[in-house]
Order: C-alpha cells, then structure tokens, then sequence
C-alpha cells in the first residue's frame, strides 16, 4: 500500500482503491511506537477538507486521549484488534457511561456511533488498540472540545492520576460495566 505522509501520526493511502492488510496493521504498529504520542492513523479520503472521513487508527496501550467532544458531527468508531473502555462524560466531568469494547470475536460492544456532543475518552486494555472511526469532514481542529476538567498531554502527573481516578471508579461503580 502505498502512503504519503501528512505529519508523523498522519498518513493519507495514495491509491484510488485502498485495500488494507494484516501486514499493513502490522507496520502501523510497528510506526506508532515511533511517534511520541504512541499513535498513527492511516486516512482513506484524500484530505482535510473531504466531506467523509474515514480512518484505521492504531494507539499504543499507554495511549492518553483526552477527553473531547465533536461540535457538529457524529462520530463511529469499530474496533478491528484490541480492547478499550469508552468513557462518556457529562459536561462537568462525570461518567455517564463507559462501554466495554472489543474485536467482534470478545463477545464485547466492538462498535458505537456518537450522535451527540458528548466528552469521550478511551482506556486502552490491549497492547495496541486497532479501530476504523468515520466522522464528517471537512477537518476543522475549532470542532473538537477538549475537556477544561482533563488534564493536557504534557501534564504527565495529572494524566496519570486522572487515567488512575477513571480506573478507580470503573472498578468500584458497578452499573458502569
């Protein structure tokens, strides 16, 4: 498969049919230990400004997304290897939900849709969590919320203890599984 990159946790296929391999997952894997930030996404639409996204995203266990929303758009997310949670916050911070995820073959929910501008993150279980996510284009970064109540990406100290807290409270709030 051929790639061009838009930066290094960006690749954009460069074919007019994309067709996607395990050898290709594999690489992605093996490229997001590269980045910083443990992650890579591998785009099936030519650009920004397309009106559907569509995406194979791979994140790294210790992969931090901070809790954002979507203004304007819907988001779906399936899981093709790996497990997480997706956590679901009100808009103060409190979990509303939080949806165990996996493969098809886990017996777990292995797809959602987000219809609603609601605060999500992901608590990675899995060496690598590997997902096709589809949202509307076209990209606009001022669509995306972080959560004022979440720590950055340089916080390395708050991160954990928040990743540390959400545990927590998955594990001692049962209605949540």
């Amino acid at each position: 498969m051929r790639t061009k990159e838009f930066n290094k946790e960006v690749l954009y296929a460069d074919e007019p049919i994309v067709k996607v391999n395990q050898q290709d997952i594999e690489s992605l894997k093996e490229m997001s230990q590269h980045n910083i930030r443990q992650r890579i996404r591998l785009c099936s639409h030519k650009g920004v400004d397309d009106k559907l996204h569509e995406m194979l995203i791979v994140h790294a266990k210790d992969t931090y997304v901070r809790p954002h929303k979507h203004l304007q758009k819907s988001e779906s997310f399936h899981i093709i290897e790996g497990s997480a949670d997706v956590i679901i916050f009100n808009e103060e911070g409190s979990i509303v939900e939080a949806i165990q995820m996996g493969d098809f073959k886990s017996g777990k929910q292995f797809y959602y849709r987000l219809s609603e501008p609601y605060y999500h993150t992901l608590l990675i279980h899995s060496e690598f969590l590997v997902f096709h996510e589809t949202t509307s284009g076209p990209f606009n970064r001022s669509d995306t919320v972080f959560a004022l109540w979440s720590p950055t990406e340089e916080d390395t100290k708050g991160v954990s203890n928040f990743i540390e807290s959400l545990t927590k409270q998955l594990h001692t709030v049962s209605n949540l599984h």
